[in-house]
């Protein structure tokens, strides 16, 4: 209810304050109580802030007279200061949240602060020795971005915003809003994403990964736009994947057990294991040239190395259980096999072409219990089930390697299956009763 005089007013003691501090920092003047006037520049922002909350009409008042503009020179002008005292701090921190409330649900402030402030003020701010400055960055940021605006982040000179963002959420210097600036926004534009991959290292990368995890796990609706999106990050990620899928051998070696290139490769297939588990994706994915061939050769990679010597990929089950494995390659065979199961599911060509590349033996071949690979067992298990779900073909090769000796019969009967012969003909049956 207040009348602009009011906010004049402000204006004029926030534009006083900050001559006199920019004339204190220039001319190292002491006649200046610095932390007095830092205080009134918080209180005046504390107003400002509060008057703004879900009020369009201040929130007009306020930009007409100029406030953002002058905001946005005051934060410059605290940031150029020298010393970090509190009272300093919490001036600029109201500041930045005057500017994220004058923002919030009003386009119009949103266009005016993105004028103003971008890319400079964000950079600062995001860089900044303050957590809740940066919080509070972020919480501006989120809420001026668009899908435009976003686009204009793929401007090389700009592509160190994101970067920032990035970088703050992997630091854990604050979570809640740099997480939703990416999943809410930079996740929105595939080009962003492949700009922003190419520039990051290999740990950023895993750390983009899990954010996109983040992101295609959620279990809201999706719509149609949203959909041509993850279909264009899952071309992207599965490319990625099958450019690099061997670097996870180095971990083969005890020195590489931390090789930074393998932990991508294996945050890549997490990935795809979880797209491929939503059916729009998986359709899309299923059609994908060299995917499935991919994951085949490099589960049989992977399956030879454990066997040619003791290391990650080696069948294990000496624990007792009790035992923390924490190796980053866990588990690393059993995301491929299911992955080659999603791929394989109600898709006759892409069974037919497991067949081909002699995946059914070595999927067979890796189903014994390993504690290198939680659950290894139920994916084979699943992975077979698509394999030969309405197919002969593959259901005869498995029961001729039962007959052969090729398929241990204890192994399938622990899967669920046997082998039964009818008028010379070996058929593959499910042990369990169909429900009636």
């Amino acid at each position: 209810m207040a009348e602009e005089s009011i906010f004049q007013n402000l204006l004029e003691i926030l534009m006083k304050a900050s001559n006199e501090i920019e004339r204190v920092y220039k001319e190292s003047c002491e006649s200046v109580d610095v932390d007095t006037c830092l205080l009134l520049i918080a209180e005046c922002f504390r107003c400002l802030r509060n008057a703004c909350v879900e009020c369009a009409k201040n929130q007009h008042v306020m930009r007409s007279l100029g406030l953002i503009a002058t905001s946005v020179h005051l934060i410059k002008v605290l940031h150029g200061a020298q010393v970090k005292q509190e009272s300093l701090l919490t001036a600029f921190r109201c500041s930045l949240q005057f500017l994220g409330n004058i923002a919030a649900g009003n386009g119009d402030s949103q266009n005016s602060i993105w004028k103003c402030a971008f890319p400079d003020l964000f950079l600062t701010c995001l860089t900044y020795n303050d957590e809740k400055i940066v919080a509070y960055c972020c919480m501006v940021l989120f809420t001026c971005l668009n899908s435009e605006r976003v686009r204009e982040l793929l401007d090389p000179e700009n592509l160190t915003v994101p970067l920032h963002v990035l970088k703050v959420y992997r630091e854990e210097l604050e979570t809640e809003w740099s997480f939703l600036v990416v999943t809410d926004h930079l996740l929105k534009c595939p080009e962003l994403v492949k700009a922003l991959y190419a520039k990051l290292s290999n740990q950023e990368r895993v750390t983009l990964l899990d954010l996109i995890m983040a992101k295609i796990s959620e279990k809201n609706p999706v719509t149609n736009e949203e959909m041509i999106v993850f279909l264009r990050h899952a071309d992207f990620l599965a490319g990625r994947f099958q450019e690099k899928c061997q670097a996870v051998l180095k971990l083969t070696s005890a020195t590489g057990a931390d090789d930074e290139e393998a932990l991508v490769t294996i945050r890549l297939l997490d990935v795809l294991c979880e797209m491929t588990s939503n059916n729009g994706q998986l359709e899309h994915l299923q059609t994908l040239p060299g995917l499935l061939e991919t994951a085949v050769d490099t589960l049989r990679l992977t399956h030879l190395a454990g066997k040619q010597a003791v290391n990650i990929f080696t069948a294990t089950h000496a624990m007792t259980g009790q035992e923390e494995i924490s190796h980053p390659a866990v588990g690393f065979k059993s995301h491929l096999i299911r992955l080659i199961g999603n791929l394989c599911y109600k898709n006759k060509e892409n069974q037919d072409k497991v067949c081909q590349l002699d995946g059914i033996p070595l999927i067979l071949d890796n189903c014994s219990i390993d504690d290198n690979n939680p659950f290894v067992n139920q994916w084979a298990v699943y992975a077979i089930r698509n394999l030969t779900e309405q197919n002969e073909r593959n259901q005869e090769l498995i029961a001729r390697m039962e007959e052969r000796g090729l398929a241990d019969n204890s192994v399938l009967e622990s899967m669920g299956l046997k082998i039964e012969k009818q008028d010379d003909k070996l058929i593959l049956r499910s042990v369990r009763k169909n429900p009636t």
